[in-house]
């Protein structure tokens, strides 16, 4: 399930896309916008900084914006960078996890098929294409 979170996120970086992209938007802004708490938006776009998704200045002018244009993100890396990674179950999340049923298991190749789809989907999706 994706978590208020990653949703958040997305929800502002279309905020992001929306605004004048050579421009900083305060986060007062973003968060009256999208009706989500300063607090909130903060742990959040601190995430997306980190994560090189936005850039972040302080001070008089300063704000949030996109590091690049909305076309070269996708919802995939957005919902990974905040959510972890998008695998259904365990096996298939950490490449280091040792499930001694690997061999024999029959719901695996569901589960495999089942990721490929949704990481096809998301990653699939351009920041543009919700514009």
């Amino acid at each position: 399930m994706i978590s208020t979170k990653g949703r958040y996120a997305l929800r502002v970086m279309l905020d992001l896309a929306e605004q004048e992209t050579d421009k900083y938007t305060p986060l007062k802004d973003i968060a009256a916008r999208q009706n989500i708490s300063k607090k909130y938006l903060e742990i959040i776009l601190r995430e997306m900084v980190s994560g090189k998704l936005v850039a972040g200045a302080s001070g008089k002018g300063g704000g949030y914006k996109l590091c690049r244009q909305p076309n070269e993100y996708t919802v995939g890396e957005i919902l990974e960078r905040m959510e972890g990674t998008l695998s259904s179950v365990a096996c298939l999340a950490d490449p280091d996890y040792e499930c001694e049923r690997k061999a024999c298991c029959k719901t695996l190749p569901m589960w495999k098929e089942f990721d490929a789809m949704t990481r096809a989907f998301f990653y699939d999706k351009k920041l543009s294409d919700l514009l």
